[in-house]
């Protein structure tokens, strides 16, 4: 089985993966930085793509990828024409001169790995020590970076630490504070943010032909990160999270029926997509709740707990998938949390 018919790391759901997809909406400004670079010949060895997830950043990292590997361009920015042979290559994964790294799928559990391990950093390196056809460049993206482990991290190090001629490294990163100081200093940052809320809906509905009140929605809860927004509407991610908060409304009280049903959905064949994110949607919860009683006298503690209770989330979301810990345990395991966060702030206050 190639690559390609495996189960993608970076791929959100069933839409298109992001080599695929050759509209870049929101971020001019963003990719105009990119592509002076590249006319002015100052292009920098390592970029580092960060903003929220979906915002549009492997988007980019893959417009780049394409013109320094030279297709041809085609309209503004670095829009490149898809029917170019190098677009067509990058499509297969079979261009020469290209390396995609990310998460690999693991044979033996049938699923995709939880982190990206140092056996996949370590080809960085060798793929770099190669010479590039023709007088071009060599690229390599990580999708995303953060998702490197602690060994993986120190062996990319050492590509950015002597960086090679004609070779250009994307990092595609969700949580820049994952990723050591040492890689991160050593990286041209590029900021990826979301577009407005209603500028996301409006391309929602003009781009893709959805309802408008769906549009809404989706990029509500996406804070107008397009990807995203496309995501959870495949998913129908407003009604999970309407689910979601009617499950929580009566905290510390929990309502185990619609507990139950959201992880038996979520922890279904092929639901990592709606796993990760009822994961999100939890840790969300709980950091917005301190954002509102940090705002309030007196609620500083209450907002601590609160804020405690969503790292952990995210904390097992990470786990979870990085050590194949049972999906609906670790689900209940968040809900709990949660709900400790609950009795914990009545009690304070």
């Amino acid at each position: 089985m190639s690559e390609t018919d495996l189960p993608e790391a970076d791929r959100e759901g069933d839409l298109p993966h992001p080599r695929h997809v050759y509209e870049l909406f929101g971020h001019d400004a963003e990719e105009s930085s990119a592509a002076d670079a590249f006319a002015t010949g100052r292009m920098h060895h390592a970029w580092m793509l960060t903003g929220p997830k979906g915002s549009g950043k492997a988007t980019l990292a893959w417009r780049m990828a394409r013109r320094a590997l030279g297709a041809q361009a085609s309209g503004e920015g670095l829009e490149s024409d898809p029917a170019d042979p190098v677009c067509k290559r990058l499509e297969a994964l079979s261009h020469p001169d290209f390396l995609l790294l990310r998460r690999p799928y693991d044979d033996k559990r049938n699923r995709i790995k939880g982190e990206i391990t140092i056996e996949e950093s370590r080809r960085a390196p060798e793929f770099f020590s190669k010479s590039a056809s023709g007088n071009g460049w060599r690229v390599c993206i990580v999708d995303a970076a953060d998702e490197m482990n602690v060994n993986a991290s120190n062996a990319l190090l050492k590509t950015l630490e002597e960086p090679p001629k004609r070779g250009l490294l994307i990092l595609v990163v969700h949580a820049p504070g994952r990723l050591p100081s040492t890689i991160r200093s050593r990286c041209r940052r590029l900021i990826v943010r979301n577009p407005s809320v209603d500028a996301c809906a409006q391309w929602l509905r003009d781009r893709h032909g959805m309802p408008e009140d769906m549009a809404g929605h989706a990029a509500a809860l996406a804070q107008g990160a397009p990807g995203r927004a496309l995501a959870l509407a495949a998913m129908d991610g407003p009604k999970v999270k309407a689910i979601l908060d009617a499950a929580l409304s009566r905290l510390p009280d929990l309502d185990r029926a619609g507990i139950a049903a959201l992880a038996n959905e979520a922890t279904k064949k092929d639901a990592e997509s709606l796993r990760r994110t009822l994961m999100e949607f939890m840790s969300a919860y709980a950091h917005d709740r301190a954002r509102v009683l940090a705002a309030e006298p007196q609620g500083l503690d209450e907002a601590g707990l609160w804020v405690r209770a969503g790292d952990e989330v995210a904390r097992l979301a990470r786990e979870g998938e990085a050590i194949y810990l049972d999906p609906k345990q670790t689900l209940y395991a968040a809900f709990s949390r949660l709900q400790e966060a609950a009795a914990a702030a009545r009690r304070t206050a």
